[in-house]
């Protein structure tokens, strides 16, 4: 059987372990490195349309497994013919576990072996989440590629708890690889856990590994911990799974992170960063971060980025979508996530153009310059 999702290695830059390549999925193919954004309710923040996602240059979005399991239900879901006939999306889609929210949003959680025992954040309900019900769930939605059931201990967590949870995610992992129900036109990826300890990275991914899965993730990051022990994790990390298949950072969106996490080997990333500071009036430019709403802009009739060819640029101005802000109306936060979702996918192009030409790290230079960043401490977001 022909797997779901392929991965197909176009140039590995010459400085650096970037790769360039293509996603191959039931609904397209698309070119790696990628942004992903995020619609947790099978809608984008920012009330973005399919139809502008795709003008903009989206080609895998990504809804979340917990909030459509409670919120029309997964039986609703496939009902309709699946997520992307349901949404209206055509090209790719990707679901998480529910795992992550279980263990962040959930209220009187309890974990077993053979799963999670928690209760609805909104109602109250008793509901119980395992690895083989994660996986249900994802073959309902219809995405093309699910993520397994894991569990995210803190990044500081004790070395004896971190140990305990990567070995039953690996067991878990194994399980929901069992009860896909349809590996011929869906994607299971493994999530590689292990907080900032690299053994436990390495058992990790060891394990998943030679569960042959046909893409991998690497969770655990970008919560909390410094952009130095990020990277540290994704260095030793990427080079422990297979080149033949795609790599992806879950929940990381800042210009920074998107490019370090390319040079070490990533190539697909998402995050909920660029609505979620759009809806506070923050716009990413090429010349840094601009907040919208500071009464500097008041009579600034520029567009946001003078750079930058996106919807909001070409027809909107600073002193506009100020207005809108400071009045109130949604339209201002509308066209700032249309901006910044408009942004990131333009930087991952010129971060694809420049691993072509092997300048990633010319870019790199200019992009931390740009924003101001350091290793350590990040000027903006």
């Amino acid at each position: 059987m022909e797997p779901a999702i392929k991965y197909r290695l176009i140039k590995t830059e010459k400085h650096t372990g970037a790769r360039l390549g293509e996603l191959m999925t039931p609904h397209g193919t698309f070119a790696t490195p990628m942004f992903m954004p995020v619609g947790t309710q099978a809608a984008m923040k920012g009330a973005i349309s399919p139809e502008e996602l795709d003008e903009m240059g989206s080609q895998v979005i990504l809804a979340n497994t917990y909030h459509l399991w409670l919120q029309p239900g997964a039986d609703l879901i496939a009902e309709a013919g699946g997520l992307h006939r349901f949404m209206n999306w055509p090209k790719g889609i990707l679901t998480d576990s529910g795992g992550f929210q279980v263990f962040s949003l959930a209220k009187n959680r309890r974990l077993t072996e053979e799963g999670v025992h928690f209760r609805n954040a909104v109602n109250g309900d008793r509901l119980f989440l395992s690895p083989e019900k994660a996986i249900h769930i994802q073959n309902q939605l219809g995405p093309d590629i699910m993520m397994s059931l894991d569990e995210c201990p803190p990044f500081f967590e004790s070395y004896d708890y971190v140990k305990h949870s990567v070995e039953r995610t690996s067991r878990w992992a194994e399980r929901g690889l069992k009860a896909h129900a349809h590996p011929d036109y869906q994607g299971l990826f493994g999530i590689v856990q292990g907080a900032g300890y690299e053994d436990l990275r390495r058992e990790s991914a060891r394990d998943l590994v030679s569960l042959d899965f046909p893409g991998y993730s690497i969770g655990g990051l970008s919560v909390g911990e410094s952009k130095d022990e990020m990277n540290r994790i994704l260095a030793l990390t990427t080079p422990l799974l297979p080149t033949s298949k795609p790599r992806y950072l879950m929940g990381v969106g800042t210009a920074d992170s998107l490019i370090d996490g390319v040079i070490r080997g990533v190539d697909m990333f998402d995050c909920v960063l660029p609505t979620r500071i759009a809806r506070k009036g923050t716009c990413m430019t090429t010349h840094g971060r601009l907040v919208v709403k500071n009464a500097k802009y008041a009579r600034d009739f520029r567009p946001i980025d003078p750079d930058c060819d996106c919807y909001t640029c070409q027809h909107y101005s600073r002193a506009y979508l100020r207005h809108l802000f400071k009045a109130d109306e949604d339209f201002g936060l509308r066209l700032a996530s249309y901006h910044n979702l408009y942004f990131l996918h333009h930087l991952m192009k010129r971060v694809r153009q420049a691993i072509q030409n092997d300048s990633l790290l010319d870019l790199r230079a200019e992009v931390f310059d740009t924003y101001g960043y350091n290793a350590e401490h990040p000027k903006n977001f």
